[in-house]
Formats: C-alpha cells, sequence, structure tokens
C-alpha cells in the first residue's frame, strides 16, 4: 500500500497537472540561476568606474573618461558613456534625461525573463488546484462506478489529487519569492546608477567651468 501511494506514483497519476508543474518549475530554476548570473557584481562596478572618472571629469579631461568606457561591456559603462559624451556640451537638465533614459533601457535587460516567474507565481496554484479538483472528480466516479467504497477509498484518490495542489504551491512560493528579489535587486542596482550618474554630472560640470570646455 504504500508503494501504491508513493509520492511518484502519485505524481504520474495527476500527470496532466503534475508534468506541466514540474516543467515550469525546472523554466523557474533556469531563469532564477541565469539572472544570478547576470546581475552578479553590477553595483560594485558601477561604483568602481563612478570613482575612476569623477577625478578625471573634475579635470577637464573628458578624452580619457570615454576612453576608459569605451567598451560598453557593463551596464554602469553604457550608461556612463552617454553621460559622458554628452556632458561635453550638454547642460544638467538634458544630462539628468538622459540619465534617467538610459537608466530605463538598462532596467528593461535587467528584468528580462522575470516575468516568467512572476506569472508563475500567479498561475501555479491554480494549475495545482485544477489537478486536484479533477483527481477529486476521478475518485468519487470511480466509487461510483464500482458501487463501493467508503473512507478509505475517498482518502486514497483524495491523497493522489493532493499532491497537485502541494506541488503548485511549492513552485508559486519559490517563484514569488525570488521575483521579489530581483525587483529589488533591480531598484537597488538603479538606485546605485542614479547616484553614481548624479556625480558624474556633478563633476563634469565642474570640470567645464573650471577648465572652459
Amino acid at each position: 500500500m504504500q508503494n501504491q501511494f508513493g509520492i511518484m506514483t502519485m505524481i504520474n497519476q495527476a500527470y496532466y497537472a503534475t508534468w506541466p508543474l514540474l516543467f515550469i518549475s525546472v523554466v523557474c530554476l533556469a531563469i532564477i540561476f541565469e539572472r544570478f548570473w547576470a546581475l552578479r557584481g553590477i553595483m560594485g562596478k558601477a561604483t568602481r568606474i563612478a570613482d575612476t572618472l569623477v577625478p578625471q571629469l573634475r579635470q577637464g579631461n573628458f578624452n580619457a573618461a570615454l576612453q576608459a568606457t569605451q567598451a560598453r561591456a557593463n551596464a554602469s559603462e553604457r550608461v556612463y558613456h552617454a553621460l559622458v559624451s554628452a556632458a561635453q556640451a550638454a547642460d544638467r537638465d538634458h544630462l539628468i534625461a538622459l540619465d534617467e533614459d538610459r537608466r530605463f533601457q538598462e532596467a528593461l535587460e535587467f528584468k528580462r525573463y522575470t516575468w516568467v516567474l512572476a506569472t508563475a507565481g500567479a498561475s501555479a496554484p491554480f494549475i495545482g488546484l485544477f489537478g486536484t479538483v479533477v483527481g477529486i472528480l476521478i475518485a468519487f466516479q470511480s466509487m461510483a462506478i464500482m458501487g463501493t467504497g467508503g473512507f478509505s477509498v475517498v482518502s486514497a484518490g483524495i491523497s493522489e489529487a493532493l499532491i497537485s495542489t502541494a506541488i503548485g504551491l511549492g513552485v508559486a512560493i519559490v517563484a514569488v519569492i525570488f521575483n521579489n528579489y530581483f525587483n529589488v535587486k533591480v531598484e537597488n542596482i538603479n538606485a546605485i546608477l542614479r547616484i553614481n550618474g548624479e556625480r558624474l554630472i556633478d563633476a563634469a560640470l565642474q570640470g567645464r567651468q573650471a577648465h572652459g570646455h
């Protein structure tokens, strides 16, 4: 009896809901690892690059600052390169607007695929509930056809059906936790880029004023 109602047996019997949920869980795990890798170290790099550029801009050495961000290999370099390029002639309002625009573009890249986590968190419990409802209907239908039953028969069918809800809740909990984590991470990165962008703008304007650019 224990083997008959083991976890894998119940998962296989509720395949119409459990297999889609297991597939969703694999996709969510892949996205979680990918986003961890993509967002690693961005805040530290942003501050280190800004610390290098600020003295150069205050000295009016815009060419050196442009060279330092020429590769544009990461988000901070792309944002800072655009700012330094425009800072040689643009006023503060234009630079602030440019900074906001560039940060918005990078934020879209930071949030890539996270919509899947949000969707999984919202839909997985309902997929699991669908599997549970169908499983209970099948259990009662089988009991009605056989003409026999009792608490043991009904409880066995319900236990098989509830595995779908359990898996759905598990997938949803993980997806929601990491979706919220990545949203906060992106907000923190955006805040660091904004703070350092303002530092670069101030330094560039000081350099222009001091050295007559």
